[in-house]
């Protein structure tokens, strides 16, 4: 198996090399850069190790933008091993000491914590839309074409009737390629804009957010568009597929929606902390630099783990409640929770044309997604922009709280009320914020 390195070396002269994207040079290896850094090309020579330098992220300008500079991506690389080396144990943990080197890491296989849906054919129509006030909401905007909300997960099946015509811009970044693939199935080579989904997960978490209403509730922001990106491949597990992928894959995931449009990024699943530094930090800090809103699951083990991206400053972590408005046992609270929106027991669209009950952080976080891309399109046809500040000044008032406190170790600022949430911006247009925008 040919490994990989990511290695972000420390700002200064030597930091940036002209070196192609990683991606790009996996299916096309016409240019070979095989240097990186005096000292590291030296260990690496003495271990006997061939490699190529390759950019971990493709940049949007020669060189990179001030913000692609000010988070390091411009000086991150992906060092692949040109050979099946036997590489030694605690390597990425050396070349991190190496000076003029700020972080390295070894690429690796991370299962994603996803909730396992049950088919249906049918199912009665929850109650989930009038749990935060959906018909209300939608009274006073479905949506605007020109807000995107990026679904980064398992795929999605774009010519379901239920997203048939939501979708725009897609993507599939994953590519096991060089890999110890053994127990993935189906796709999982070579990067395209084929973003089928195999598992299904990204299929209802789609369905939440846009979906038809032909068989199902309405989305709750069906006229905001959907851009789907595959992120997770397929392994299959005591005769169940679920989803799994490679973190740095997943970065370039989250970098690809930031610089296609993305306003919201949908992040329905969780990763932990295995050690190096916090996965996807320098990525979601170049997110929310760029003014998008991440929105990710809490997590599904009811404990105080940690999963990320929800547990990154600046993300939007989501808990569950079940059709009581409770907060389900299921919610982890190791992230600083932001809010909580139904994820118990909610009917979607699924994989292969189907439909599928699931409960879980992952069916709770598009409500949120969604609930944003209609505050944000409120916004947008006001004349005015909403910061992810603006969104916890929205979110403070608006949510139902459980109890006397601001804010909950479990609840966040509260269970969503789109209603509320819609009824403030509102007055917030119409009033301070307008004239800020003047």
């Amino acid at each position: 198996m040919k490994d990989h390195l990511v290695i972000k070396l420390c700002d200064g002269p030597g930091a940036r090399i002209d070196a192609p994207a990683w991606r790009r040079f996996i299916s096309d290896k016409t240019r070979e850069i095989t240097a990186l850094m005096p000292n590291f090309d030296t260990m690496m020579r003495d271990l006997g190790f061939k490699f190529w330098v390759t950019r971990e992220y493709e940049l949007t300008a020669p060189g990179g933008t001030p913000d692609e500079r000010a988070q390091g991506l411009d000086r991150t690389y992906r060092v692949i091993f040109q050979d099946d080396y036997d590489l030694p144990d605690g390597l990425a943990e050396r070349v991190a000491l190496l000076p003029g080197i700020e972080s390295a890491r070894a690429i690796a296989v991370a299962g994603a914590a996803l909730p396992t849906p049950g088919l249906a054919v049918q199912t009665s129509r929850g109650s989930a839309g009038d749990l935060i006030q959906l018909p209300y909401a939608k009274l006073v905007t479905r949506g605007r074409r020109d807000v995107t909300i990026a679904v980064l997960d398992t795929g999605v099946d774009i010519d379901h009737p239920e997203l048939r015509g939501r979708v725009g811009k897609r993507m599939d970044f994953v590519d096991l390629n060089g890999l110890d693939t053994t127990d993935f199935v189906g796709d999982f080579l070579g990067m395209d804009d084929v973003p089928e989904d195999e598992v299904g997960h990204g299929t209802h978490v789609s369905g939440i957010i846009g979906a038809r209403g032909l068989k199902m509730d309405e989305g709750v922001a069906p006229e905001c568009t959907l851009m789907a990106v595959r992120v997770l491949a397929t392994i299959q597990d005591h005769g169940r597929r679920v989803g799994a992928g490679i973190i740095d894959n997943i970065n370039s995931g989250i970098k690809y929606a930031v610089d296609n449009g993305a306003d919201v990024i949908n992040m329905s699943l969780g990763i932990r902390h295995a050690g190096g530094g916090l996965p996807h930090e320098d990525v979601i800090r170049y997110a929310l630099a760029k003014g998008v809103t991440v929105v990710a699951a809490s997590g599904n083990d009811g404990t105080a783990e940690k999963y990320y991206p929800g547990a990154l400053d600046g993300v939007w972590a989501v808990g569950a409640t079940d059709e009581n408005g409770a907060i389900a046992g299921f919610t982890s609270y190791g992230a600083r929770i932001g809010l909580v929106a139904p994820g118990s027991r909610i009917y979607s669209s699924f994989a292969a044309h189907g439909y599928a009950t699931a409960s879980g952080t992952s069916q709770a976080a598009p409500f949120v997604s969604g609930a944003v891309g209609l505050l944000k399109s409120l916004a947008r046809q006001f004349g005015a922009k909403l910061s992810n500040a603006d969104l916890i000044h929205i979110f403070r008032h608006s949510c139902e709280r459980g109890d006397s406190r601001m804010r909950s170790e479990r609840g966040g600022y509260g269970a969503l009320n789109l209603a509320d949430a819609l009824k403030f911006l509102t007055h917030q247009l119409n009033g301070p914020m307008m004239k800020e925008a003047r």
